[in-house]
């Protein structure tokens, strides 16, 4: 199969275009063209992860952490660690592709995989993504308000959390008069004509407009199209931040503790102590995440099992809440057997 090929299913899964705007996501070496023979995921990029597809013949690395999260001033081969990756890749022919934040963000990713780990059900994200998406209003006549509103659909529209092919319609009348130069699929040039016609609400990921405005166009009959885009500032229901889930029934704090313990697989880790009797209501998030404290907090977890905690949010929690700190690699691993099923 071709590189692109491949690198679509994850992205119309998690989308570039909802990772963090200082994130460098997608292709950072080689060629999309390529035919892959095997593949290799990892979290990070380094010399013996290069190695490590070379001898296993695969020409594909996917990993979550870009290798170029920075501009590169030079390419040194003798003393940079990330120009000699560059160049052991580029000599090998083999194409690196990151899906980081992106992976972050989306649904049965990076958090989802985490609270799946911890037996975690009723899973939501934490916090949702706000402000990238659109409500598209188009005018169609009643015959042909299936076909686009399917093509529409086909390519992402009206979707809103577990529920796809969404969309409101009321009936009305179009009116217009084509010019002599119209060529009007319904009436006659020169003619004032009324139409019956579908008003079609759509919401729309802003990074999926220009691909729905086209397939629209493609499908609807009229040689001109009416139609009207609305940003909207509402939360978006189908990428976030974190997750928040409950276990199937209560434990006391030191059962949760083990619990964290055997299923991240963790000889060690960081927590603090919380007045919690019980816990039952848990917030995750893969990776660096104790900037969501207040939004655990407010959602009523009695615990946070996250990474990279500092001091002073220890601090802070007091005894609100359990934080615990089970490491960056240990709460990131486990999506890349998604990405994994995925391409399977």
């Amino acid at each position: 199969m071709r590189c692109d090929k491949i690198i679509k299913i994850i992205e119309d899964w998690a989308p570039k275009s909802i990772a963090w705007e200082k994130d460098n996501v997608g292709l950072q070496v080689g060629s999309l063209h390529r035919e892959i023979k095997n593949i290799l995921l990892c979290l990070d990029v380094d010399e013996k992860v290069v190695d490590e597809a070379v001898g296993k013949n695969c020409n594909l690395i996917i990993s979550h952490h870009p290798l170029l999260f920075k501009s590169l001033n030079r390419i040194d081969t003798e003393n940079d660690r990330t120009s000699r990756i560059l160049e052991k890749l580029i000599k090998k022919e083999i194409t690196l592709y990151s899906a980081h934040t992106n992976l972050d963000f989306t649904k049965d990713g990076v958090s989802f995989k985490l609270a799946k780990k911890l037996g975690l059900t009723n899973q939501k994200f934490l916090l949702n993504l706000s402000s990238n998406q659109n409500k598209l209003v188009v005018f169609v006549p009643v015959t042909h308000t299936e076909k686009v509103a399917g093509a529409m659909y086909n390519v992402g529209a009206g979707k809103i959390g577990e529920y796809t092919n969404c969309s409101f319609r009321t009936l009305g009348t179009g009116t217009f008069k084509g010019s002599k130069k119209s060529n009007p699929v319904i009436g006659l040039k020169d003619k004032i004509e009324k139409v019956d016609e579908i008003k079609l609400e759509l919401l729309v990921n802003s990074f999926d407009l220009k691909e729905v405005i086209a397939e629209m166009k493609k499908a609807h009959p009229y040689e001109e199209v009416a139609y009207d885009v609305y940003p909207l500032a509402n939360e978006n229901v189908n990428y976030g931040v974190g997750v928040i889930g409950e276990l199937k029934k209560g434990l006391s704090e030191k059962e949760f503790l083990s619990l964290v313990s055997k299923s991240l697989n963790l000889n060690n880790f960081r927590f603090n102590r919380s007045k919690k009797s019980r816990i039952k209501k848990v917030a995750v998030c893969g990776g660096s995440g104790s900037d969501l404290l207040d939004n655990a907090l407010m959602s009523g977890a009695d615990a946070l099992v996250t990474a990279d905690i500092k001091y002073h949010t220890f601090q802070d929690a007091g005894n609100r809440i359990l934080l615990i700190d089970a490491g960056h690699y240990e709460t990131e691993i486990h999506s890349l057997n998604e990405i994994k099923n995925r391409i399977e």
